[in-house]
């Protein structure tokens, strides 16, 4: 996706890879003094991150130099290092997309993979940057960044899926198909009507996502490790620099919080679920006994045996990513669930669900965008299946509401006899004779056969937010402008 393109995965290649040279002389440079032999292989496998949270590059660089200018500000930097610091920062951004820089296990991460290759490019100036920072702020900051980041790629993606389901509605605005529930045939209703209850399934996902946005945009960068710094930082600087409203109220919340992960984690799950419902539907439509829509071959696969096999293969993958999101989810709720305050090594199991979940979303979003827009309706298919198994049934009975004054459970219980009568005669309601329905309500006139037709069924239903092919033409004029042309998820 744009502004997201993923990084290679590690390479070490000597005497360029990050970490050679004099910050990473010592045993080990990054812990400093404290310990004097070097880990263990496992250790170093089990507590490297690098290989996943190298994605996080460009929201770590922003935010070094956010922190590196504010510093330059207070006095705690000079300019001449503060320029340097940035300088090599803006390179090392451009080697990471050029694919050159070569990222190294032993020094863990992302924060560490940078800062010593700014130690390789400007010398000991690179050692200031750390001032009054914590790795915990810095990868609280980072993944904050990021998740962020993913929500504004997932609202684009949203929106696309709603122009695309909003333009097919309108299109097929008196197509007439039959609704169901249980899956058995209930009443007539509008294609259009039908994927307009999936613009307001993603419009409502979308309002989710905002809340979440707006919730996480905090920035917890000035909490340092965990209490905080004695250094005279601006926290309100670097958070406007970032782009959030506020730092963060408490440096104990603000190195442990992952709510915002888990919420965005949250949000997709929803979405997914509506995305696997279309999905689902996609694929009983296209099955043969249903027939009602095809997709081309930009969307299904072939049988290695079967010739004639033409499967809905992308409408299953995102159904199936459904479960994934969900996985995530559960995996790092499960992670935090029993942590104290404020940082533990377990939270470095933050990112790989957050990254997997984003990526099968916006994969998923995109996919049922372009399956909307590339399927084909059958609409004699569709008004052939609605006007089978009595689905005018409930017309007839309001028929009987309306013109003859009965109370409706007795409308409904003369329909059912009705109906009987034409199953036993093999016919439908509407081929029934006059006297053969005068034989179960004598009052019954010839208008009655005005309702039982699936194209008066759908026409009747005027009340709002119903199937009425008008109804729908100005509910699709009502959705561009509540989702395409308002503001983010707007409901």
């Amino acid at each position: 996706m744009a502004g997201n393109r993923k990084v290679k995965p590690v390479r070490m290649r000597r005497g360029v890879a990050a970490g050679e040279g004099p910050v990473a002389a010592a045993s080990n440079a990054m812990w400093g003094g404290r310990f004097a032999a070097g880990p263990a292989e496992i250790m170093e496998r089990i507590n490297a991150s690098i290989g996943f949270d190298q994605r996080l590059y460009r929201q770590d660089i922003r935010g070094s130099i956010a922190h590196c200018e504010m510093l330059v500000k207070q006095g705690i930097v000079s300019p001449t290092d503060g320029r340097a610091i940035v300088e090599g920062l803006r390179r090392i951004e451009t080697e990471i997309e050029a694919g050159t820089f070569a990222f190294s296990t032993k020094l863990e991460d992302i924060h560490m993979n940078v800062e010593a290759r700014l130690a390789q490019l400007i010398g000991d100036a690179a050692g200031r940057l750390h001032t009054a920072r914590s790795r915990n702020d810095q990868v609280a900051l980072d993944v904050r960044l990021w998740v962020r980041d993913a929500v504004d790629r997932v609202e684009v993606l949203l929106r696309d899926l709603q122009a695309a389901l909003i333009d097919r509605a309108g299109e097929q605005a008196g197509t007439v198909m039959p609704g169901f529930t249980h899956l058995q045939t209930a009443q007539p209703v509008t294609f259009g009507h039908h994927l307009l209850a999936y613009v307001e399934m993603f419009g409502r996902d979308r309002g989710r996502f905002a809340d979440c946005r707006r919730r996480m945009n905090e920035s917890p960068l000035g909490a340092a490790a965990l209490a905080g710094s004695p250094h005279p930082i601006d926290s309100r600087m670097t958070a406007r620099a970032l782009g959030f409203d506020r730092p963060m109220a408490n440096s104990l919340d603000a190195v442990s919080d992952r709510d915002y992960a888990l919420e965005f984690m949250a949000a997709a799950t929803i979405c997914a679920v509506h995305i696997s419902r279309l999905a689902e539907e996609i694929i009983i439509w296209c099955s043969a006994p249903f027939r009602f829509i095809a997709l081309s071959d930009a969307f299904t696969t072939g049988s290695s045996i079967m010739p004639q096999k033409r499967n809905p293969d992308a409408a299953e993958l995102a159904r199936a990513k459904t479960g994934r999101i969900l996985g995530d989810f559960t995996a790092l709720a499960m992670v935090m669930k029993g942590l104290p305050l404020t940082y533990g090594k377990d939270m470095q199991e933050d990112k790989e669900p957050v990254f997997d979940a984003a990526d099968s979303l916006e994969l998923g979003l995109a996919a049922m965008a372009g399956m909307v827009r590339d399927l084909k309706v059958n609409a004699e298919r569709m008004r052939a299946v609605a006007a089978a198994d009595y689905s005018t049934a409930t017309d007839l009975a309001d028929w009987l509401v309306r013109s003859l004054g009965l109370p409706f459970r007795q409308a409904h219980h003369v329909t059912g006899r009705l109906v009987a009568m034409a199953v036993s005669k093999g016919v439908d309601l509407g081929e029934l004779s006059l006297e053969d329905m005068r034989e179960i309500e004598p009052a019954i006139t010839g208008d009655v056969y005005r309702v039982l037709t699936v194209e008066a069924s759908v026409a009747a239903r005027t009340s709002f937010g119903g199937t009425a092919p008008r109804n729908v033409r100005r509910a699709v004029a009502a959705a561009r402008q509540r989702f395409l042309r308002a503001g983010r998820g707007k409901g």
